[in-house]
């Protein structure tokens, strides 16, 4: 018992010197970092309305029928079935969203027709997002929805509506690994790898 107290107190040190050498970005792009602060955003948030189905790691999604910003709309995840998807949410005002669009589009643009499908949705009005994506064009598909306790971010664990967040998705729809933040250049990679790992 006393080795495991030991051990535990260690851990907790490095996890300490970390943060107070390089902050807590480092900390909150790994994955224990990533599933503690999911875990603690599920805590401090409020339940989802009753009759909303939120999905868990593992499982399938609950199906999501979106506006596509180009007219018509969009069901997740049958419209891409066969592919792995990235989504990513996102607003037109949310400045750390703004700074991954681009390694989002990097991402997309090497992905071909064979790779995993990126797809974004912005939780914000029309007008504001065709706005902004005259000044910031991607090529990957934007759909929309509206930000509330009831979107598809809450739907796809994401209980406080914090932004930026992307989830990935098996070829066959399963929630494989959330994140909440914004991906650094050349971090999407190797989170997709490890999605290649778990599946």
């Amino acid at each position: 018992m006393r080795i495991l107290l030991v051990a535990v107190g260690a851990g907790l040190l490095g996890v300490a010197a970390s943060l107070l050498t390089t902050g807590p970005g480092p900390l909150l792009r790994s994955e224990v970092g990533q599933r503690a602060l999911q875990g603690a955003l599920s805590v401090t948030a409020p339940k989802p309305p009753a009759g909303v189905a939120v999905a868990r790691p593992g499982t399938t999604i609950p199906t999501l029928t979106l506006q596509a910003l180009k007219g018509g709309v969009v069901t997740l995840p049958g419209a891409y079935a066969g592919r792995p998807l990235l989504i990513n949410f996102w607003a037109s005002w949310c400045g750390p969203c703004i700074e991954e669009m681009p390694e989002l589009q990097r991402y997309f643009a090497e992905q071909g027709s064979n790779g995993a499908q990126v797809v974004g949705i912005a939780l914000d009005d029309k007008a504001a997002v065709d706005a902004f994506l005259e000044r910031v064009p991607v090529r990957y598909p934007i759909l929309l929805d509206t930000a509330g306790p009831t979107d598809s971010s809450v739907r796809l664990g994401n209980p406080k509506g914090v932004l930026p967040y992307s989830v990935l998705l098996s070829a066959d729809g399963k929630l494989l690994k959330q994140r909440i933040g914004p991906f650094a250049p050349g971090e999407i990679d190797g989170w997709a790898r490890a999605m290649a790992q778990t599946e």
